[in-house]
């Protein structure tokens, strides 16, 4: 099926038919497109029926403005164009919408708080590349409704109804938000009533990521012996095993809530555990008062007993990797970038909300007192380990992901280990927005959304 990429343009009421479209008479011609009877026009899950008129030297597509505030369709936007002779249909879109866990409307410059630069980005790329996108919350969704109450850009932040998209983005930054009843028969109905794709549909739980991996043999290498922390057994098996082990919890992100066990030579354990002052230690004389200690966290939380790591590091500061891995517009894992982390000066953990510092592999291997050789295979070992963990997600993982953030770390023999998958990488960015250029990874997301919407 051809596609085009049409700039749209809105004419005032009874300059054209309301119902009528106005396309250059080349392509209506190319597409054999009739212009004496009726055919559909859809974009996302909006239908109507309309009448084509072939306009000489038009190349673009014209539409009345009440028809165009009907689809949701603001400032001249260029959209990607299909015909299906079969069925009649002439096809508008993609129709990308993003589900986020909040807005402030009272913030216009800023109404969906720390992400808000990246969604202005993803408006900017579906301009340059022929696509449209709104944004909505679960509180803008309504049981049963054709239509959602999302946020467009026109000139600025406005809200405006909008047909269901043809593709969905889960953004949602919480448990709670993503289980909710409303949201959940959402996303199932969507799909079935509209044939809507929703990626990124779920959190990644870390227990059920490893144990699912593991079971492969290309995978396994990659895994740290971890378990499911269920009792006395299992905690006294791997802090005897293992110098030092972490505690993870099974839900748990922004390195928020881990423990490192570290036993000493005279018997204790010393712990530290992330804090948003710094890490704080304790000691135990042994296992059974260590694990007295740690009991009464295990009511509320769910943890993951995870063999402590060897890794490179710099100044005593650990160091691990962040790959994101993306699908791209053949719809298979591409990597599109692998950062560094270095922890901060208190903290064992990388993670930026923990006081780590980003760095490229290069230079942060290159620190390390490492043999040449496993300097130099560093990057390539990373890629080629992001990819193999992305696609055994989609191998054994139920759910349908378009992005993962992959957390690895390398040892001092070179070897590349998994710590965890996080399936809703941050977005966050303070940097200033700059409408020429683009970054990949937002480029990458609306490429993959338009293979999934066939455009």
């Amino acid at each position: 099926m051809s596609k085009k990429m049409l700039p749209v343009q809105m004419f005032a009421p009874g300059a054209i038919k309301e119902n009528a479209i106005v396309l250059g008479e080349r392509l209506v011609k190319q597409w054999k497109i009739p212009t004496d009877r009726p055919l559909q026009l859809a974009f996302g899950s909006f239908r109507q029926e309309i009448t084509v008129v072939a306009a000489a030297k038009s190349s673009g597509l014209r539409i009345s403005e009440p028809l165009a505030r009907r689809m949701g369709l603001f400032s001249r936007p260029v959209l990607r164009a299909t015909y299906s002779s079969t069925s009649r249909t002439l096809r508008l879109g993609p129709l990308i919408s993003v589900l986020i866990s909040r807005d402030h409307p009272d913030q216009p410059d800023k109404p969906f708080g720390s992400i808000s630069m990246f969604c202005r980005e993803l408006v900017n790329a579906c301009r340059k590349q022929g696509a449209y996108v709104y944004f909505f919350t679960p509180d803008h969704i309504q049981e049963g409704s054709n239509s959602i109450h999302g946020w467009v850009y026109d000139n600025g932040w406005r809200q405006t109804p909008m047909p269901i998209a043809d593709v969905v983005n889960n953004r949602l930054t919480t448990r709670k938000m993503e289980n909710k009843p409303s949201v959940q028969h959402f996303m199932k109905e969507v799909k079935s009533r509209h044939g809507a794709h929703v990626f990124n549909e779920r959190f990644l739980d870390k227990n059920e990521v490893f144990e699912m991996l593991k079971t492969d043999a290309s995978l396994a290498k990659f895994m740290p012996e971890s378990h499911l922390l269920t009792g006395l057994t299992v905690f006294k098996k791997m802090c005897q095993q293992y110098p030092v082990v972490f505690l993870k919890p099974v839900r748990g992100s922004l390195g928020k809530g881990i423990i490192r066990i570290a036993r000493q030579q005279d018997g204790t354990y010393h712990t530290l555990a992330t804090s948003s002052g710094g890490a704080r230690r304790q000691i135990y004389p042994n296992l059974t008062k260590l694990f007295a200690g740690i009991s009464g966290k295990m009511k509320t939380t769910r943890y993951q007993i995870q063999q402590g790591l060897n890794l490179i590091d710099h100044g005593k500061r650990p160091i691990d990797f962040r790959a994101l891995v993306q699908k791209n517009g053949q719809g298979t894992w591409s990597v599109t970038s692998i950062v560094a982390r270095i922890a901060g000066g208190n903290h064992f953990v990388s993670n930026l909300a923990r006081g780590g510092t980003l760095s490229t592999v290069k230079d942060a291997v290159s620190r390390c007192m490492l043999p040449a050789e496993v300097k130099n295979s560093a990057y390539a070992k990373l890629h080629r380990a992001s990819l193999d963990v992305a696609k055994g997600i989609d191998n054994y993982i139920p759910a349908h992901f378009g992005e993962l953030g992959i957390d690895l770390a390398m040892d001092a023999s070179g070897k590349i280990w998994m710590l965890e998958v996080n399936s809703k990488p941050s977005k966050n960015d303070n940097t200033p927005l700059n409408e020429q250029k683009i970054r990949p990874s937002v480029k990458r997301l609306l490429e993959y959304c338009c293979y999934l919407s066939g455009f």
